[in-house]
């Protein structure tokens, strides 16, 4: 009973920790990385269709992403979609191939970009949080039904509080990361 609550809480904290990690993959930090268009969905024949599954992208240089669509006639359909994108970038097209050149970052946006990754790490907080309140609801609720002892009960909310401190902890350094990378110049 108990070491299926353990599994389970610590199977859901590191997906919560996972979820932040993808979250800020697609977060601009300065340099290209073809993550950033991750979330992009392009309108391909009336059906929102991610554009990692469209065309080709890559960054062949620190500032620039080039997108290659696999079909040519969804150009000017992935300039859309990106031109909607919260990202702030501009396509540059030939009619085969887009270029994406990566702005530099201001003082002033990196700060706000450090505000949004400190959210989202309080977010991921939260998340491994109530996944403790839960684990304990359940250890609880064994020592209420009489299932397990008073100490074992003691024993397992203990175990959760530290697999919840690994966690919170892990959310911390991902944050630290990427706030480095953020303000690196």
């Amino acid at each position: 009973m108990i070491p299926e609550i353990m599994k389970d809480a610590e199977e859901r904290m590191q997906k919560a920790v996972a979820a932040l990690v993808r979250e800020l993959k697609s977060l601009r930090a300065g340099r290209a990385t073809p993550a950033l268009l991750d979330k992009i969905m392009v309108d391909y024949y009336g059906a929102p269709t991610p554009l990692n599954q469209l065309a080709n992208i890559s960054a062949p240089e620190a500032r620039l992403l080039v997108v290659q669509p696999w079909d040519k006639n969804v150009v000017k359909e992935v300039e859309r979609a990106i031109m909607k994108s919260d990202l702030g970038l501009t396509p540059n097209s030939d009619g085969a191939i887009i270029r994406l050149a990566i702005p530099e970052l201001t003082q002033e946006r990196r700060r706000e970009l450090v505000k949004v990754v400190k959210k989202k790490a309080e977010e991921a907080r939260v998340a491994v949080r109530n996944i403790r309140r839960e684990a304990n609801d359940s250890v609880k609720e064994l020592e209420k039904d009489k299932d397990i002892s008073e100490d074992e009960s003691h024993r397992a909310q203990d175990e959760v509080q530290k697999l919840t401190d690994k966690y919170v902890k892990e959310v911390d350094g991902v944050l630290q990361t990427k706030e480095e990378e953020i303000m690196e110049v």
